[in-house]
């Protein structure tokens, strides 16, 4: 496992459900919520896909965080994405968000914690924003199994306020750790 440390690069939120987020100077996390003035927080489910299948299913996608990593490499294949590009809230720097056990913890700053629910599925919205770009974010392991890269989602324990270049540390959950799947 990577550095378990690593610093906040941009926050970002929308009030409409568009597939990208506008940057902020800040951002405030809600407590079983999510982020105050964004589409998709609320305690039940938000993205409109899953809520015409189950309005009252819990919201495990309060907080969308994805590494700065990502888009550098995305730079290699010649796409230029920004931080919001691609949906996130929160891009982080110097952690491998999507190798984090289940339930891991994300403390930011002095007050937010997140909890890790899953991965995001890469969507068609990805390929619609850029094409070509669906592929690159879908690879395979060595053993064939799909490696999604378009981050993680979160529930928010506890909430503050989230600005570029707070700090992050991970808590990860007690063993044995679970691997994180689609939510």
């Amino acid at each position: 496992m990577d550095s378990l440390s690593g610093s906040v690069i941009a926050v970002c939120s929308g009030d409409a459900h568009l597939f990208s987020k506008e940057s902020r100077e800040e951002i405030e996390l809600i407590k079983n919520f999510g982020i105050n003035g964004d589409a998709h927080a609320g305690m039940y489910v938000k993205h409109r896909s899953r809520v015409k299948k189950n309005p009252k299913q819990l919201n495990l996608r309060q907080v969308h965080l994805l590494a700065i990593e990502l888009l550098f490499e995305m730079k290699q294949y010649g796409y230029e994405l920004h931080p919001g590009d691609l949906g996130e809230n929160i891009t982080t720097s110097g952690i491998d968000l999507i190798n984090l056990p289940l339930d891991s913890q994300i403390k930011i700053g002095d007050e937010v914690i997140l909890e890790v629910k899953g991965l995001r599925d890469p969507c068609k919205q990805i390929e619609d924003f850029k094409s070509g770009l669906l592929k690159k974010m879908i690879t395979k392991d060595q053993e064939g199994n799909l490696i999604r890269k378009t981050g993680i989602m979160t529930t928010v324990l506890e909430g503050g306020f989230v600005k570029p270049s707070d700090k992050v540390e991970v808590v990860l959950p007690k063993k044995p750790f679970h691997k994180l799947e689609v939510v």
